[in-house]
């Protein structure tokens, strides 16, 4: 019998989907929501069994999916679009449940988005048939090939966005996918495999597999007939599957972690650049992209502290269900307990606690917007990727050291500098990141290149990027003037 859980109202499979059915297993593993603890129900756990079975299954459906051409995946995935946005509701509230996400902004900026991913990709995959270069010797078609079984495995902060984000253009570009949705967060991941049945999406093309990193995932990762794994989470886990996947030569990409800088100029804008900084708590705090270190000039940083903590104090902490709520649950008990760990630290070491510090008391997995000070480049706040509603404070000089500042950890993902136009520009050229913000934040279009340097990943997500990792290029030649075989020294 199936596993159901049931959401208000809504019910969701906790099985896997392999070959178009839902497959049960004899583990499973609890999942309670952030919101305030309860069980929401047990997930089928991924054994070796249904990693292979997966796998089989995306093998079969491949070669159908992949001879279809671009054209006709367009209208697949065009119609795969379409359901998900009919489903928006129940993918809303069972995020929400689930990952402790912010109700309204699911139901009025994710879904559009998670739709947008699909129908963005199949349609950009149209272009990939136009790619010709005019040579010296010979005219060159590139061919973006499909690449076979991808193993895409997404994180719990964002988990039914991210997974479209990997799955438009793994589809679009002709593969068959195995999805590994986040142990503490699987629902939707889980559900999209039923949106796209819905919209007669073909059996074997999307397969999900649910489990724990180290025992599901890494069966996954390993095996050798997997063409490509696409994985967004932390550096260690990516590590891991870096060893598996190099025993096979199978390309990874990675999107890691963040510690990113938030440099304000002297010449900001301050009021602009606080209600921005105050955005860094968004998700409370669960964001990669985010600015946590915020790094101000010396001669505005008491300014700007006093007009931002201003904006954060009307931020409301809360029931995530709640349209008036703009900062939930961290998502799990691990997780918090990290987040307290570090502040505690610092306390510990000498910071100062500027505001926050704390538990909120909206609940046990609530914490408050947190800011601290007085901190030495090396400490661990400044270094080490928290990911929850805790933001760094530290002072500059002059522009130079600013951008010296930012470049002082191991990561390398985004930036944001606000500042007169042409002097933001000179210093985001110095950051040594993937990404760079000027006098905005968040601002995203698909046709733009997505990742980070160094801890904060390899390779790139969106446009065309996408598309280099999710296919193999050939290059087809003919000449441009008649051929006539040569021997060397002839």
């Amino acid at each position: 019998m199936e596993n159901i859980i049931e959401i208000d109202g809504i019910q969701v499979s906790g099985d896997h989907f392999i070959g178009g059915k839902r497959v049960s297993s004899t583990e499973r593993f609890p999942n309670h929501s952030p919101i305030d603890g309860h069980l929401i129900g047990y997930v089928a756990a991924g054994l070796p069994e249904h990693c292979n079975a997966a796998i089989e299954a995306a093998q079969a459906a491949f070669p159908a999916w992949a001879a279809l051409g671009p054209d006709k995946r367009r209208e697949h995935l065009h119609r795969f679009a379409d359901e998900l946005k009919a489903w928006g509701e129940k993918l809303a509230r069972v995020e929400c449940e689930d990952n402790g996400m912010l109700y309204a902004r699911l139901k009025g900026h994710q879904i559009e988005r998670c739709a947008h991913n699909i129908s963005f990709f199949a349609d950009e995959a149209l272009k990939l048939k136009e790619h010709r270069i005019e040579g010296r010797n010979a005219k060159h078609h590139v061919r973006f090939d499909p690449a076979g079984v991808c193993v895409l495995i997404t994180p719990w902060n964002s988990p039914m966005m991210l997974t479209t984000w990997k799955l438009g253009p793994a589809l679009a570009a002709g593969n068959t996918v195995v999805i590994k949705p986040p142990e503490w967060a699987p629902l939707t991941c889980s559900m999209l495999a039923d949106v796209a049945a819905a919209a007669g999406m073909p059996p074997g093309v999307i397969n999900v597999v649910q489990g724990i990193g180290a025992t599901t995932g890494a069966a996954l990762v390993a095996d050798p007939r997997v063409a490509r794994v696409s994985f967004t989470g932390s550096v260690p886990t990516a590590k891991t599957i870096a060893k598996s996947t190099g025993q096979n030569l199978v390309p990874a990409s990675f999107e890691l972690g963040g510690k990113s800088a938030f440099i304000v100029l002297e010449d900001a804008d301050l009021d602009r650049a606080a209600q921005t900084a105050a955005l860094q708590y968004r998700n409370a705090g669960q964001v990669c992209l985010a600015g946590t270190r915020i790094l101000v000039h010396s001669k505005v940083a008491d300014d700007f502290v006093a007009r931002m903590q201003k904006v954060v104090a009307g931020l409301r902490v809360g029931d995530p269900r709640d349209a008036s709520t703009e900062i939930g649950p961290i998502i799990h008990p691990r997780q918090f307990d990290k987040v307290a760990g570090f502040v505690d630290r610092a306390r510990d070491r000498g910071a100062r606690i500027v505001w926050g510090g704390a538990k909120h008391e909206a609940g046990d997995l609530y914490y408050q917007p947190t800011l601290i000070s007085d901190v030495d480049q090396g400490d661990e706040v400044v270094q080490s990727e928290i990911f929850g509603p805790v933001l760094v404070l530290q002072r500059f000089d002059s522009d130079d050291e600013a951008a010296s500042m930012a470049n002082g950890t191991r990561y390398g993902l985004a930036g944001v500098v606000f500042g007169s136009e042409g002097r933001a520009l000179r210093v985001a050229e110095q950051l040594r990141t993937g990404m760079v913000w000027v006098n905005s934040f968040f601002l995203r279009d698909l046709e733009a290149p997505f990742g980070g340097v160094r801890d904060s990943g390899i390779g790139r997500e969106g446009g065309q990027w996408s598309f280099e990792f999710f296919c193999d290029m050939k290059d087809v030649m003919l000449p441009q003037k008649p051929y006539a075989p040569v021997f060397a020294g002839r």
